[in-house]
């Protein structure tokens, strides 16, 4: 079992006096098109200390043109982004954020331990290098070529790269992207410690069940505008019912027939209910099929949630 780890924080922005520090970044009001392609639309968002906040949406929805504004990588049409209470093209804003994004381009005849040293020297107070590789468990792969090491060693040493300047703002784009489930996990737990020591950590990720297990809040996108906010319990409630997932020998059609039920879907040899009043339904089931079996009821998923809030907009 991974262990929590306590981050040194330096110029912690929760004890330094940013302005707005309430809010250690955001947009406000953003709009930014590609040409007649309008990515966000009057969109805004904000990071708070601390928090572990997804970013969810279909491919094109805006996700990743809201991080590349928050980056400093490009600038709106309109509105305001702002990191520690600057523009985020500012120096010294950037020497506070750490990213780790699919396109990186990381160059792969480096070792570990030189890329490492060479990110550590772009920030005014990084963190020692062991620590970097105790914290994305790179222990053995210190003298490996970075172009040498599988998909989830990769994932691990751009983890690390991306905290090696003790950041206060840490973007994660798919950062669990071909690894199993054992350093899924790990990784998960480090992220949590991120965020026990005042770090901000935005996350993107196409496993709902990621977002589910860390985000303290889940904003869902879709076609450059927000759709909703909330903790993941929140999104999950906008979907309403529960499934029942069974072997019996009811017909199908007499099943969509009772009462608050609002979907039948055949699963191989199961059946699924879809039911706002899932205990009623059961038992009437029950009742009628004494030979049911298999039988399953589960609260909507936070993927549930998702399809059908992307699907209405």
């Amino acid at each position: 079992m991974a262990t929590l780890h306590a981050y040194p924080l330096q110029d912690s922005p929760t004890s330094r006096a940013w302005p707005g520090s309430a809010q250690i970044a955001g947009l406000h009001s953003v709009t930014k098109s590609y040409g007649q392609t309008k990515a966000l639309d009057n969109f805004s968002f904000r990071l708070s200390p601390g928090e572990i906040v997804t970013l969810l949406g279909p491919n094109g929805a805006g996700k990743t043109t809201a991080i590349r504004l928050l980056l400093g990588l490009i600038a709106p049409d309109a509105g305001t982004a702002r990191v520690l209470g600057r523009d985020p093209r500012d120096a010294d804003a950037r020497t506070h954020i750490g990213a780790m994004l699919q396109v990186a381009r990381v160059p792969e005849v480096l070792r570990v331990s030189e890329l490492i040293d060479l990110f550590r020297s772009y920030y005014p107070q990084p963190l020692a290098a062991r620590e970097v590789i105790r914290i994305a468990k790179l222990e053995g792969l210190e003298s490996r070529l970075f172009g040498k090491l599988s998909g989830g060693q990769k994932q691990r040493a751009l983890f690390g790269l991306a905290i090696c300047g003790n950041p206060d703002l840490v973007f994660l784009d798919e950062p669990t992207a071909g690894m199993d489930i054992e350093s899924r996990r790990a990784l998960w737990e480090e992220v949590r410690a991120l965020s026990a020591a005042g770090k901000t950590v935005l996350l993107t990720t196409h496993y709902l069940e990621e977002a589910d297990a860390l985000a303290n809040r889940v904003v869902v996108i879709n076609r450059g505008k927000t759709v909703c906010e909330g903790t993941p319990s929140e999104i999950r409630s906008r979907v309403s019912g529960r499934r029942i997932r069974c072997v019996t020998q009811m017909d199908p059609a007499f099943l969509a027939t009772l009462p608050t039920v609002s979907d039948v879907k055949q699963d191989r040899e199961a059946i699924v209910v879809t039911a706002e009043a899932a205990e009623d339904v059961v038992r009437e089931m029950l009742r009628r099929d004494p030979t049911l079996s298999g039988l399953e009821i589960l609260s909507p998923a936070l993927e549930d949630a998702f399809l059908a809030l992307t699907s209405q907009n």
